[in-house]
């Protein structure tokens, strides 16, 4: 694809084009991004949701650009472009031939990090959901494998975990997806009730695996620091949800500081309590 090797000046005014096209002229999900706003800020004036709201349309298109872009890009590119504040959290069980599992969301540039950190010497095994289109289904595949790091299916998790269970993988899981309702944990998110994966939770305990928080932030444009921190290092040991909650609880703090990289667009909560809706 061309876009993969225009220079990032000529890519940044592409993506400046969507942004009119698709915030001002044809709005793209608008309502959607401004009711999730108004139901997660109701502290925040509408203007204030307002300018977050324009942010995020301008991040929404320079990551899907920068995605098809990895393409494109050489090593040194990728390591001048990301960078991380504290690696070593990582590196200590990589080093010990230790599995961990990363899990974050859909914030800043997530598909920049799994290349940043394959080349960081963290031998990545990155979940992900297949594209009904085969085709950009096979083109995802070989943009997130062009560094070397894993694209596994979700549906194939369970099974390639066992399968390479003496392996050392870094594992990284996107958990802010919308979870089936009657399957989630359910709990305060953004100021709405919202149905949380548990999967992450799960594998982590019946591998033994410690579970890490990956926060990206946009620093300038085309341009993203990382930073991790610890959510457990026992998880079979540690109490049931705790570890769903306090990743949830780590990636809301991060949407908070930098709200206009998070996915707005996302129907993140299209569903309801069945509990809540049992007992009215």
């Amino acid at each position: 694809m061309v876009l993969a090797f225009l220079p990032f000046g000529l890519l940044y005014l592409f993506s400046n084009f969507l942004h009119l096209v698709f915030y001002k002229l044809l709005p793209y999900r608008l309502k959607v991004v401004s009711q999730n706003l108004k139901n997660a800020f109701p502290q925040k004036s509408e203007e204030e949701r307002k300018q977050i709201a324009k942010e995020f349309y301008y991040n929404l298109f320079d990551v899907s650009l920068e995605t098809l872009k990895a393409l494109g890009m050489s090593q040194k590119s990728i390591r001048k472009r990301v960078v991380f504040k504290n690696l070593e959290l990582l590196q200590q069980y990589v080093n010990n031939k230790q599995s961990v599992i990363l899990v974050g969301g859909h914030s800043a540039n997530w598909e920049w990090t799994g290349h940043a950190l394959q080349l960081a010497g963290i031998p990545m095994a990155v979940l992900y959901h297949p594209l009904s289109n085969k085709w950009f289904d096979w083109f995802m595949y070989q943009i997130r494998a062009k560094f070397g790091m894993i694209p596994v299916a979700m549906q194939d998790t369970l099974r390639y975990m066992l399968a390479n269970k003496n392996q050392t993988f870094c594992y990284a899981f996107i958990a802010d997806q919308t979870a089936s309702p009657e399957q989630a944990h359910w709990m305060q998110f953004l100021n709405q009730d919202t149905a949380v994966f548990l999967g992450t939770e799960k594998l982590a305990v019946k591998f033994n695996m410690p579970v890490v928080f990956c926060a990206v932030y946009r620093i300038k444009r085309g341009h993203y620091q990382i930073e991790f921190e610890l959510v457990t290092a026992e998880a079979p040991q540690t109490p049931v949800y705790q570890i769903t909650e306090l990743h949830t609880q780590l990636l809301e703090k991060q949407i908070i500081r930098q709200p206009e990289a998070w996915l707005w667009s996302h129907r993140r909560w299209k569903h309801q309590n069945p509990n809540k809706k049992a007992n009215a």
